[in-house]
Formats: structure tokens, sequence, C-alpha cells
């Protein structure tokens, strides 16, 4: 039993480990289940985060593509400090190596190439050429960044030193690229991902900040998960975030000295020893700091937290927040409460329809000009509260705001566009937690992005300096933080996802806003033809991959890929998700009009015909 990983670049297989009676190791590593019975098992098998590899260290005089076969395995292990792989290094290159400074993650293991001889004043050594496909970098704040895929290229440098015996000599490594080299498998099977919070600038609610941490306990640093994030979240926000976003926890602060695990007890309190930095914060502040923790370490799964305490380095208790308190930190504090999808049906009127309960029941149209047919629409976006909604004529021209609580006029447009056809006039407009409405209006003369503060009012110019040589708004759909907002970018008949970070001064109908530093957030992708918010940091998008066929799958805000599946669906032309993420998802289907899909379950449907499918935002 053990671990095998094939070396394509050579044509070869690397050795066969041992779990138990290491005689025949000669390098590499060895992969033993966390749980259940052992067997044997690929090293890279993918997404199965329950296999552990154990490094290896090198054997007496192990041949030069031994060293480097091993040191590629032990790099994929968590052995503390990576004591093994560093076995496979000279003792400078050892002292050198920060395999925390950052991880650049390949679609496979990098594969070695046949070695170069090199000459040097210390003599001859070994070049050894690595390869790959290169999807994504995370650096050293623990953000992931996906790139599209691209050749990956790196070097490790191999020369004899002496051995500790004086005997002889052994081939060691003296020249190795930056940080970790990993396959996405071995990377997914050794990280999870993880959202930090922090205050909006300048507000009272928190935004998800998405960044990936050990599974198990950290080689470098020794914490257990919990601690590795709360260690992550005193760190400050990544670098894409941060120009929008505050932390109320004072410069400087960090968990108390040695501690490495945080447990919550039996009652599910959770308590963060601080170090002297936090001792003398006011309650409100401290409440608020504890705010982020709660938000922070209730995202960890495998941990149930109720309630955090923060604690004083003397160990006196600075606060406590309970889960009952959450929603006084978030942008739309509704959202605790279940809400039910829209969708406009055939005759071009907009319809709710319940798709938490048991049984499917009829759609009912809403109050309003837009439910009683006065007012047909092509696209529609509900405000977060369901008092009003936002409608976009059939022929994209005009967009208006009725209510569809209680019957009233139909009002007059709010904005006009002057496209020539539908699709190069107003695109679905969406709205943010803060209660205003964005659309753009998608006129090749006139190409803008507008915000209407309040859903109401002359529309404010948001600057998008991206918005130039051709490019096209084919959707956008904005956070409920108002901090971030997902677009689908049209160019040369190509539809690509980006995430764009709102940047705001003022307030009202005096406020400026920007839309900046696009991050691509599905490169992998060829095309993107609809996107919906699905939680903090999660989107539920519609797409095709490079060469494949349309599917539904969720991806992070980072652009990294999200566990959960979706099962396969006919004819899908547009999916929408609610930000709690217990709510099932809804699509829009030629074959099947509007269906649901819940928990565990496969889609059903909800109503013969219909198109646009909305949850409020």
């Amino acid at each position: 039993m053990g671990a095998e990983r094939h070396r394509y670049g050579r044509g070869r297989t690397a050795r066969r480990a041992a779990l138990l009676g290491c005689a025949t190791l000669v390098a590499g590593c060895a992969s033993m289940p966390d749980s259940g019975d052992v067997s044997a098992v690929k090293a890279s098998k993918p997404g199965d985060s329950q296999v552990r590899v154990y490094p290896v260290t090198p054997r007496d005089n192990a041949a030069p593509d031994e060293i480097v076969d091993g040191f590629l395995e032990a790099m994929t292990g968590d052995d503390p400090g990576f004591a093994t792989a560093r076995k496979y290094l000279t003792k400078q290159a050892a002292q050198a190596w920060k395999p925390e400074e950052r991880t650049t993650v390949l679609a496979a293991a990098p594969e070695p190439q046949a070695p170069e001889r090199t000459t040097g004043q210390e003599g001859s050594g070994l070049l050894y050429r690595l390869y790959g496909q290169q999807v994504a970098a995370v650096d050293g704040h623990q953000a992931y960044q996906p790139v599209a895929p691209s050749q990956y290229n790196g070097t490790i440098h191999l020369v004899q030193v002496a051995d500790p015996e004086g005997k002889g000599k052994e081939w060691r490594i003296d020249s190795l690229p930056p940080g970790l080299v990993l396959g996405e498998s071995d990377f997914l099977r050794n990280y999870r991902s993880v959202n930090k919070y922090y205050f909006a600038a300048g507000r009272k609610w928190v935004v998800a900040d998405p960044v990936y941490i050990r599974q198990r306990q950290d080689p470098v640093t020794r914490m257990d998960p919990v601690a590795q994030t709360v260690k992550a979240l005193l760190e400050g926000p990544t670098n894409w975030l941060k120009p929008v976003v505050d932390s109320r926890f004072p410069t400087g602060t960090t968990l108390k000295e040695d501690v490495k695990s945080l447990t919550p007890d039996d009652q599910n309190l959770l308590k963060v020893p601080l170090n002297e930095k936090a001792d003398n914060v006011g309650q409100d502040q401290c409440r608020k700091m504890a705010a982020q923790l709660l938000f922070t370490v209730g995202d960890l799964a495998s941990t149930r937290v109720e309630q955090v305490e923060l604690q004083r380095s003397d160990g006196s208790r600075l606060c406590v927040l309970g889960e009952g308190q959450k929603e006084d930190f978030m942008a739309d504090p509704t959202a605790v409460s279940p809400k039910n999808p829209y969708f406009i049906d055939a005759n071009g009127q907009l319809a709710e329809v319940d798709a938490t309960s048991k049984d499917v029941g009829g759609p009912r149209h809403v109050p309003g000009p837009f439910g009683d047919g006065t007012a047909k629409v092509g696209s529609v976006a509900v405000a977060r509260d369901e008092r009003y909604a936002a409608g976009v004529s059939q022929d994209g021209k005009y967009l208006r705001v009725a209510s569809i609580a209680s019957e009233g006029e139909l009002p007059q447009p709010i904005l006009q566009s002057g496209g020539r056809t539908p699709e190069d006039r107003l695109s679905a407009p969406s709205w943010d937690g803060r209660g205003d409405l964005w659309v753009a209006d998608r006129d090749p003369a006139k190409p803008r992005l507008l915000l209407i503060p309040g859903g109401s009012g002359a529309p404010l110019p948001v600057a998008a300096p991206w918005l130039t040589g051709g490019v096209r708004v084919k959707a956008l759909r904005v956070s409920e933080d108002g901090v971030r907002v997902a677009l689908l970018l049209e160019k040369d008949g190509k539809t690509t996802l980006h995430i764009g970070r709102v940047q705001r001064h003022g307030s009202g109908a005096q406020q400026t806003a920007a839309v900046v530093d696009l991050q691509s957030a599905a490169p992998r992708m060829e095309s993107v033809s609809s996107v919906s918010w699905a939680g903090p940091s999660r989107l539920v998008v519609l797409g095709k991959l490079a060469g494949g066929v349309q599917q539904v799958r969720y991806i992070q805000t980072d652009g990294s890929t999200s566990a959960a599946g979706v099962p396969g669906l006919n004819q899908v032309k547009a999916v929408a998700a609610a930000n709690d993420e217990r709510a099932p998802l809804v699509a829009a289907s030629a074959d099947d009009g509007i269906v649901r899909l819940q928990a565990g379950g496969n889609w059903q449907p909800m109503a013969e015909k219909g198109t646009s499918p909305v949850y409020p935002g």
C-alpha cells in the first residue's frame, strides 16, 4: 500500500512508498487515510481530503532522479516545518527555503525533464527543468489568484555535497523554485477555503474575504485550522479587498504567544486570547472585533461556534458575542429570513413562487404594474426588502421602479437607453444591500455603468475605466455588501466573468463610485452566460469549460472552484441563487420552465414557462 505518481515527462513511475516498515523506500511519500481502513491510494488522488501524505527521507547514495522525485513528493506532505523535504536540500538551501512564501498551483504534478549537466565554481551539477500548466497562485497572505492556463517553467539544480559522516558525497538540491509547487489535486487535499470578515469602509456590516488555510495543522506555524483562520483574520484583509474594508482590531493585535490551537467548549463558546494590543479597547469596538471573529469561525464547517469570547493578555474577558447578534452586522438584516424567488412569465409579468416548501405551489403575480401586465418586462431585480422591483422593458429601452407590495400606477421611466437593438440597451438591473440600484447601458455609442441612489432620482455615472475597446457589459450582479460586483463582459463574441471592486465616496445623491481592479473569476471557462451570488463569497455560474459542454457550477469569488456539485439540466438559460446558501438554486430551462434544486435532491419543476429567475438583490 502506498503512493504512486507517474512522471509523464520521463515516462516512468515514482517508487511505491510503504506506510509501515520502510526498508524498501527510496524516496517520496506514503499516503494513509485519516479514518477508515488503510488502502492503496495515489498521492494526488483528486479531491480526497482524507488522504495524508507522509514524507520519506532520501536513502543513502540516492540517484539524482530519486532526489528530485522525492523532494517533489515531500512538498505535498504536511510534516512539521517540512523537515523531510528539507533533507533533500543542501544546508544553505534548506535554511533559505520559505515554503510559506507562495504556492504555485499546476493542473497536475510538476514534470521534471531529463537533466542537463552544469559546471560552476564548486564543480559540476545537474539541472532539472520542471514543466506543467499553471492554473493559480497563492500569495503569502493566503490569497488565491487564478490564471488562464499557461506554461509553467521552473528549475531544480543538484550538486554533490559531503555526507554527514564524511565518507562520500550525496546529491542534494541547492537551487529550487520559490515556495511550494503543487498539482491541483494535492493543493485541494492540503488546503481549504475559508472566509475572513472585515467591515465595509465606513459601514456597520461585514464583507467576506476568502483565503486558503491548511486542512490540518500548518507545517510552518504548527497551528490547527481554527487558530490558522483567526491568525489570518488578525493579519488583515487581502491586498485586493484592502482599499474598501476596515478591521476593528487594533494594529498589531495577534493571538497570545504560543497559542497553537483553538477549540470551542461544550457550550460552543470559543475563547480567543489576544496579546496586549487589544487590552484597552472599549466595549463597542470589542463587539465589532468579536463580530469579525464570529462570522469568520462560523464559516468553518467542521467547528460549531455559537459564541466567541475575546480575552485580554492576562486571560480576563474583554467581551462576548453570540449567534443571535450577527444580524446587527449584516448589510441586509432581513437575509436571516427565507426569501422566495421571482421570475417573468410567458406574458412578461412578474411572479413569485414558493421555492422552500416541500410541495411547490402555483406562482402568484405580484401587485402593481409589473404583475398586472400594465408594464411588461424583459428583465427585473427585486429590492432586498421586497417592497419594490426594478424592471427593464421587453425592448430593453426603459428602466422603471415600481411597488410590488401594493397596487399602483405605472411610474415614469427613470432611465432610457438610446441603443438601436435590445442587446445594445439596458442590462438586467441589480440592487445592493445599501438600497442602491445598478444597471448598465450597453449602447455602443455611449456605454455606461450607472447607479441610482435608493432606487429613485437621477442616475449617477460609475467610473469604469475598463469599459473601452469594444467591451460590453452583458450582465451584472452586485454583492449584498455593495463593495463587489460580478460582471459578465463581452468582447469579440466571447463572454467572460470578472469581479470588480466598488470604491465610493460620499453617500446618497452626492456620492461618487467607481468599479476598479477587475479580477478574472473563471479563466478556465470558455464562456459564461449567467451568474448569481450564492453566498458571501460564492457565485453560481452557467457556462462552458474550454472544449466542454454547458454546465452549472459554483465558484468562489477568488476564482477557485467550489466543491459543491450541481446535477445536469438540459437547455439552461439562466440561474439564480440566494445569499442564504440554504435556499434552493433556481434555473430557467427551455425544456422544463422554472425549476428548483434543493440540497441533496434533483431538479424539480415550479412553473411550466418562464424566464429571468431572480432572488431579491
